[in-house]
């Protein structure tokens, strides 16, 4: 993902202490501008170099540190992931909501708790496609799901149901740890496929992640998992300041069963006392208005507690 960082001084809300001072054309600055400016700078409001951490790792495998050209790749996401600050608040506040459904999955599955920070690389926790067609936290492509048992079509969608998706993510991840013994490439293969990665192993006659020349989202791929790991980790250390009101929370649900084919979710959704809009929020897999389910399949539907949504007439 190509990201572009815009910084207007007048309007930064993290203050980071360095020794440089914003600046801007003159012709391009007014005087309440330069004023801003100076008011700015004189409170501290700067932007700076990250310190990088000396310890970084990814699930438990150190990072070579004294190399250069490893700490520029670094250097570089952990300044596009701290300085983009919007997209860094917003993550901050969504892995409060989704990391308890995500952890217990992936530690049931003997997974390392780092993958987390995958799924925020994928997909910024939200249910997106990409433009090959990768769909839901975990960006899985239809096929991928269909051999792991997810049901994958126009009625039912389960790439978009997290715990499912989850479950499918870390069988994926498991197979290609077997392969590589090796979470940093098991990671990089989940960008570019094991083909790729096997592809690049055998061409440059390396066993490393870090020894890979790889394309750029791939190469970038591992660093700004880490990245992203450190500064949800630590906000504050980063200049992030956000009170636990502040974050987004699960919304209590129960689950009700459903067993025969479902004519309108908006009727549905309103014996529960709730919309059309709500029930989607709560179980997005459910793609169209209505489910065939010709087969009497099994499903279940989350409906959420009652008095958490204003519901209108």
């Amino acid at each position: 993902m190509l990201l572009g960082v815009f910084f207007v001084v007048s309007t930064l809300i993290f203050a980071v202490q360095s020794n440089v001072e914003p600046t801007k054309g003159d012709a391009d600055v007014t005087e309440n501008e330069k004023q801003e400016i100076d008011k700015n700078v004189a409170e501290g409001y700067r932007i700076s170099a990250i310190e990088i951490p000396e310890d970084l790792n990814f699930a438990g495998e150190s990072v070579p540190q004294d190399d250069p050209e490893v700490m520029e790749r670094i250097d570089r996401e952990f300044l596009v992931n701290t300085y983009w600050q919007s997209n860094a608040v917003l993550l901050i506040k969504r892995a409060n909501m989704y990391f308890p459904i995500i952890e217990p999955i992936l530690a049931k599955n003997g997974i390392p708790d780092d993958f987390k920070y995958l799924a925020v690389a994928e997909s910024g926790l939200q249910n997106v496609v990409s433009h090959a067609g990768a769909a839901g936290f975990w960006q899985i492509m239809k096929a991928t799901g269909q051999e792991h048992g997810l049901e994958v079509n126009r009625n039912v969608d389960e790439r978009y149901n997290l715990e499912k998706s989850t479950e499918v993510a870390c069988e994926y991840l498991n197979r290609n740890y077997k392969r590589y013994g090796s979470w940093t490439l098991t990671a990089a293969s989940y960008n570019a496929g094991a083909g790729a990665i096997n592809k690049y192993l055998g061409i440059q006659q390396v066993s490393d992640y870090y020894d890979l020349l790889l394309g750029q989202e791939t190469g970038r791929y591992v660093f700004r998992i880490m990245a992203i790991k450190e500064i949800l980790s630590h906000p504050e250390k980063y200049g992030f300041d956000i009170d636990k009101k502040d974050m987004y929370q699960a919304v209590p649900t129960f689950k009700v069963e459903i067993d025969e084919p479902v004519l309108s979710f908006a009727d549905f959704a309103q014996q529960y006392e709730i919309n059309y809009k709500i029930l989607k929020r709560h179980n997005p897999w459910l793609r169209e208005a209505h489910l065939n389910n010709s087969s009497r399949k099994k499903y279940t539907v989350e409906i959420p507690n009652k008095g958490y949504y204003r519901i209108g007439k």
